[in-house]
């Protein structure tokens, strides 16, 4: 299983990102994908659930009207359209996925900062 996140960067406030997940070694349609945050000496945060259809999101309430995800079961990537940027939204953002066997897989995340 591999989760490889990619598109972080610095950016203004008010500004937009796109991060973007890819995803192999598993039955990628099967499996709902989560994005998460950490923020420096804060606890890792869920961000955004995605169903294995994409048919239901469910977001944290700090990030919902601003940020988006998608997912590709085509080509087995999840995005995050991240819109109206704020400080409070540095963070390293990691994709990550349970499987049946209940063992959770991690990508290395990415990094967003959102700076003046």
């Amino acid at each position: 299983v591999q989760l490889v996140e990619s598109g972080g960067g610095l950016v203004q406030p008010g500004g937009s990102l796109r991060l973007s997940c890819a995803a192999s070694g598993f039955t990628f349609s099967s499996y709902n994908i989560n994005w998460y945050r950490q923020a420096p000496g804060k606890e890792r945060e869920l961000v955004v659930t995605v169903t294995r259809d994409g048919g239901y999101t469910a977001y944290a309430d700090s990030v919902r009207g601003r940020f988006t995800v998608s997912r590709d079961n085509v080509k087995n990537t999840v995005d995050l359209q991240m819109s109206s940027l704020k400080p409070e939204d540095t963070a390293v953002y990691y994709c990550n996925v349970v499987l049946w066997t209940r063992k959770d897989y991690w990508g290395q995340g990415t990094q967003v900062t959102v700076s003046s």
